[in-house]
């Protein structure tokens, strides 16, 4: 038997060897892949026809991964549906799938793969994992046998799930992760029945993995920062950008500065579809970003990030989001309002009809203070503030907040809030808060030709986003985005297929 005294000093040593291991930056990288997509068919392909096409996929994102690897990267995140497309049905996809089993049998494919049922997929990526010394993130399909014994289980007799899955740098499948919230066209898949919240830990920092629309809800993105407060989320996405407010680069950037994390953010690279926009984005905002919406080409992100932000001395304060906009009286001057859609969400506007000025635009709860000047004022280009308090989704209604300094689309008021992607008029100071009802509040700043501006605006302790200085660049939105989670309504999708 051991004694106390040596199972303490086997303790004091362990614990002194995760020290020494512990980094306080590590290297990521993140890939955007253009994928082959397959053929339309409504029949199921063969087994070995689906391979042939994830091999094709894999191929190229082998070359990303070694490409990372040799220039120092410990991890990669690749895009959800990076290895097969995303046009199926629940019978097309069937053959695309593995079972894959819960990462505590300590499995790692790449030298044992005859453990389970055939998982040339799992096998493959395991191998792209240990021959290049990093931890590999990637998102495929798992199919679960069920039988008449379950009451929710479908009538094809097998659960589908969209799935993230995690292989450490020796080619161990450490995370897998069944999508919470699937978006509206994913009838090829099932929802879990419960939220999963899958986190694991490395030397440089604990991580968690969520996938695409998940970032919009509470349940797991929120609790895996608030509750179990990982550094870092895994973030595979096939994220069809939307502006105003919801392009990837500016609404991940946000999230992750809100949220107070870094996330990892790989996206799906197709134009057809305006799939474009990843990064490495941090709490001080990114650290390195692309958005290409002209070429079908794949791209590979890389940069140092800390390790535990947290802990950081550069980690932004505690904010009060509301503070600031709830101690104000509303401000004088023009306040005609209008109302104006932003897709099927109608806002309160108000034209900012002078280059500098104080605007209040309210709606619901929610009031909306803007201080404003501008630097350079095109005469062919309208400017407004914008206010939204209520549910959005046509189906799956979850709630926002938005405040918004907005470039309208032309000189003609109907067209504020439609898309548009260039601009002219640069600020030289602006300054926007809210009567936000949650702490959930992302902020965004877009620059014309879709430019992030990173060290160029700041978040104060009582919630107002200002600009440091004069823009750099013709300014598209400045946007305080919110989410009311406890006002969702119920998910009426959530059901077994």
């Amino acid at each position: 038997m051991l004694s106390s005294r040596h199972l303490l000093h086997t303790a004091v040593f362990a614990v002194t060897v995760l020290q020494a291991l512990a980094s306080d930056t590590f290297t990521a990288a993140v890939y955007e892949h253009s994928v082959i997509l397959p053929d339309a068919t409504d029949k199921p392909v063969s087994p070995s026809d689906a391979l042939a096409l994830m091999n094709k996929n894999m191929d190229v994102l082998e070359g990303a991964i070694k490409e990372a690897a040799q220039q120092g990267a410990h991890i990669i995140v690749t895009p959800e549906d990076g290895i097969y497309g995303w046009i199926f049905t629940r019978e097309t996809i069937y053959p695309y799938l593995e079972d894959i089993p819960d990462p505590a049998v300590n499995w790692i494919p790449c030298t044992d793969p005859t453990r389970f049922a055939p998982a040339p997929v799992q096998e493959r990526l395991s191998c792209m994992a240990r021959n290049n010394s990093i931890y590999v993130v990637a998102n495929i399909g798992d199919k679960k046998p069920c039988n008449s014994s379950d009451p929710d289980c479908p009538s094809d007799g097998r659960y589908q799930y969209n799935t993230d899955v995690v292989f450490d740098p020796e080619g161990k499948l450490v995370a897998r992760y069944h999508k919470y919230n699937l978006f509206r066209g994913e009838t090829q898949f099932n929802y879990p029945k419960e939220p999963e919240v899958i986190t694991f830990e490395t030397h440089f920092g604990k991580f968690g993995i969520i996938t695409c629309f998940d970032i919009l809800f509470r349940e797991p993105a929120v609790v895996l920062v608030s509750e179990l407060q990982v550094d870092t989320v895994l973030f595979p996405t096939a994220w069809m950008n939307v502006l105003p407010f919801l392009t990837a680069i500016e609404f991940h950037s946000a999230w992750a500065m809100g949220m107070g994390v870094n996330l990892l953010s790989a996206n799906t690279h197709n134009i057809n579809t305006a799939m474009t926009g990843d990064g490495l984005f941090t709490p001080e905002g990114p650290a390195a970003y692309h958005y290409n919406s002209k070429t079908e080409e794949g791209q590979l992100l890389l940069a140092e990030l800390s390790s535990r932000p947290r802990l950081s001395p550069t980690y932004p304060s505690t904010v009060n989001w509301s503070l600031y906009a709830s101690s104000i009286k509303k401000f004088p001057g023009e306040n005609d309002t209008f109302p104006g859609a932003v897709r099927r969400d109608i806002f309160t506007f108000s034209e900012l009809r002078h280059k500098a000025g104080n605007y209040t635009v309210c709606q619901g709860d929610l009031c909306c203070h803007l201080v404003y000047e501008m630097s350079t004022k095109s005469k062919d280009e309208v400017y407004v503030l914008g206010a939204f308090d209520g549910l959005h989704g046509s189906v799956i209604k979850y709630h926002w907040q938005i405040c918004t300094l907005l470039k309208c689309k032309s000189t003609d008021l109907n067209t504020c809030g439609q898309q548009v992607e260039t601009a002219q008029t640069k600020f030289e100071m602006f300054s926007l808060s809210g009567t936000f009802g949650t702490n959930y509040v992302f902020p965004e700043v877009l620059y014309s030709g879709m430019h992030l501006a990173p060290g160029e605006f700041e978040v104060l302790r009582d919630g107002r986003l200002k600009s440091k200085h004069g823009t750099s660049k013709p300014l598209l939105t400045v946007t305080l985005f919110g989410r009311l989670y406890e006002k969702d309504l119920p998910h009426p999708l959530r059901t077994s297929l």
